[in-house]
C-alpha cells in the first residue's frame, strides 16, 4: 500500500512567530482525509506545530518511510518548505515529492526550479490530485507515469532537472459536499493555540471560488471565479462533529466570503438553531453582500464577529483595486453589524501602488470613523498569483524576490519609482496602528483589549524601535488568526 506523509512547514512570518499562532492545517487535513477515504494509509507532521527544523522533519519522514511526500506552502514559507523537501530527499531519496498550496499552483515551473528534489508541483485543488498521484505511484508503469494525472508540473528525471512538464488544468470540483470532512484525528488537535494559550480552533471552509476581481487577490485566479457551495446541512454536519468530537465552542468559517450566497448563509443560520448547537463563529463579508435581516439571524445562531474587507478610505484607491465598492458600502456595514451587537473586523491595506501619502492618511482617518472593534492594516504585497503582481513584475517594480519578506508586513515594492519610499509606507503601517489602537477612546471602551495590545506593543508591531522591527498587521490575532498571507480572503 502506498504510504503517503503530509508535512506542514514552520511557518516563520512574524504574525506566527511573536503573537503564538498555532491553527491546525485544514488543507492537509482534506488531503488526508480524502486518501484515507481510498484506503492509503496517510499521516500528517505539523512542523509548525511542533517549531521543527527542517532536519527534523526529514527524521520524522526516515522512521515513517513514507513513499509519497507532500507539503504545503503559501509564499511566506515556501523557502523553508524546499529546505525540508532538500534534508527528506537525503533521508529517503526513493520518496516522490510535491508541494501544493497558492505560492507553487501561481509559480510552478519556478518552484519546480527551487530544488531538484522537488519531484511535482500540485496546481490549484489538491485532493483528487493526491489521490491520483498516489494511485498511480506502486505502479509507475512508464517513464512518463505522470503525464496524464491532471493539474500538476512535474519533472521528466530522464530528461534532467529542466525536463519540467506541465499537464492540463483539473477542473474544478464542483461538489464539494463529496469531499470527506478534514482529517482532524491526525493531528493532535487539542495542542493547538492562539496568543500561547490554550483555545480550541476551529476552521472551517465552508464555500471556493469567487466571483470578484480585486486585482490584490489571487482567489478566482486559484480556486475559480464561479461560486461553489457545501449544502447548509453538510456545513453544519461538520459543525456537529467540532462541537460533540472536538469540543470545539468557537468555529471561523475562512470562506472568501460565507454571506455571498444569502439564502444559503440564512439556511445554515436556521440549521444551526433547529439543530440546538450552542456555538460562537466568525464569519466574512463584503460590505455590499451584507443585511441587517442576516446579521440578525447569524447572530441569533452564534454569530460573534464579522470580518469586512473595506481596504481603503479612499474612493480612488479602491477603484484602483477594482474593489467594487463604495465607502458609503463600508460605513452601512459596520453601522448594521453593531445595531445587532455583533462585533467587527475591518482590513485594510496602506500602499496600493498610485496611492499618495495623503490617501493613506485618509484610509486611516477612515478606519478611526468607522471605530470597528478592531481593525487589520497591512502593507499591499504583490503576491504571484494576483493581477497586481502580473502589472508591478511587468513594470519592474517588484523590489525583492525574498519570498521570506512577503509577510504583508514590510514593502517588497519600488516605492521610490512611485514617489514614494519604503520607509514612508512603513511609518504610515506604524501610525495606522498607534492611531488606531492607542486612542483613549478606544482603551477606555475596550478594556479587555489592553493585554492584548500591550502584548502586541512588545512584540514589535506598534513601537518597532523596541526590536527594531517594522510595524505589521494583526491578521484576527484578537479573534482566531490566520496565516499572514495570500489566502486571507478578498472581501
Amino acid at each position: 500500500m502506498t504510504r503517503v506523509l503530509l508535512v506542514n512547514p514552520v511557518d516563520k512570518t512574524q504574525i506566527s512567530s511573536r503573537l503564538g499562532v498555532k491553527a491546525p492545517p485544514l488543507g492537509l487535513m482534506y488531503l488526508a482525509s480524502s486518501l484515507e477515504k481510498n484506503a492509503f494509509s496517510v499521516k500528517i507532521v505539523d512542523a509548525n506545530l511542533r517549531n521543527m527544523e527542517s532536519t527534523e522533519v526529514a527524521g520524522a519522514a526516515k522512521s515513517e518511510k513514507p513513499d509519497i511526500v507532500g507539503l504545503y506552502a503559501p509564499t511566506a514559507t515556501i523557502k523553508t518548505a524546499i529546505q525540508c523537501v532538500n534534508e527528506i530527499k537525503r533521508a529517503v531519496p526513493d520518496c516522490f515529492t510535491i508541494i501544493g498550496g497558492p505560492h507553487a499552483s501561481s509559480l510552478p515551473v519556478e518552484t519546480l526550479r527551487m530544488s531538484s528534489a522537488l519531484d511535482s508541483v500540485c496546481i490549484g485543488e489538491g485532493e483528487r490530485t493526491i489521490v491520483e498521484i498516489a494511485e498511480l505511484f506502486s505502479r509507475r508503469d512508464s517513464a512518463d507515469w505522470l503525464a496524464n494525472v491532471d493539474g500538476i508540473a512535474y519533472r521528466k528525471r530522464s530528461l534532467g532537472d529542466d525536463g519540467i512538464r506541465m499537464t492540463q488544468p483539473r477542473a474544478f470540483i464542483e461538489d464539494l459536499d463529496s469531499l470527506p470532512f478534514p482529517a482532524r484525528h491526525l493531528v493532535p488537535f487539542s495542542e493547538y493555540k492562539v496568543l500561547s494559550k490554550n483555545s480550541s480552533i476551529g476552521n472551517m471552509i465552508t464555500s471556493r471560488g469567487c466571483t470578484f476581481s480585486c486585482s490584490y487577490c489571487s482567489s478566482s485566479h486559484l480556486m475559480g471565479g464561479m461560486f461553489r457551495a457545501r449544502t447548509p446541512s453538510n456545513v453544519v454536519d461538520e459543525i456537529e462533529e467540532l462541537k460533540l468530537r472536538y469540543g470545539v465552542q468557537t468555529i471561523e468559517f475562512i470562506d472568501d466570503n460565507f454571506v455571498l450566497n444569502k439564502k444559503r448563509a440564512m439556511e445554515i443560520a436556521q440549521e444551526i438553531k433547529s439543530r440546538g448547537l450552542d456555538i460562537d463563529f466568525l464569519a466574512s463579508s463584503r460590505v455590499d453582500t451584507i443585511s441587517r435581516e442576516l446579521l440578525g439571524a447569524l447572530k441569533k445562531a452564534g454569530l460573534s464577529t464579522i470580518y469586512y474587507g473595506v481596504e481603503s478610505g479612499s474612493q480612488r484607491v479602491l477603484n484602483l483595486m477594482h474593489k467594487g465598492i463604495e465607502l458609503q458600502k463600508a460605513e452601512d456595514a459596520i453601522k448594521a453589524a453593531k445595531e445587532k451587537d455583533v462585533k467587527t473586523l475591518a482590513s485594510f491595506i496602506i500602499g496600493y501602488p498610485g496611492e499618495s501619502v495623503e490617501e493613506m492618511r485618509r484610509t486611516i482617518d477612515f478606519a478611526v470613523a468607522l471605530d470597528p472593534d478592531y481593525a487589520q492594516f497591512s502593507v499591499l504585497t504583490p503576491y504571484p498569483g494576483t493581477p497586481i503582481y502580473e502589472e508591478l513584475k511587468k513594470s519592474d517594480l517588484i523590489a525583492t524576490q525574498d519570498w521570506d519578506r512577503y509577510t504583508a508586513l514590510e514593502p517588497v515594492i519600488r516605492y521610490e519609482k512611485l514617489g514614494l519610499s519604503a520607509k514612508a509606507v512603513s511609518r504610515m503601517l506604524r501610525n495606522a496602528y498607534i492611531r488606531f489602537y492607542l486612542r483613549p477612546g478606544y482603551l477606555l471602551h475596550r478594556a479587555d483589549m489592553i493585554r492584548t495590545i500591550f502584548h502586541t506593543i512588545m512584540s514589535g508591531y506598534i513601537l518597532p524601535a523596541l526590536q527594531r522591527k517594522s510595524a505589521g498587521g494583526w491578521y484576527r490575532s484578537f479573534i482566531h488568526p490566520r496565516r499572514s498571507d495570500e489566502l486571507a480572503p478578498c472581501r
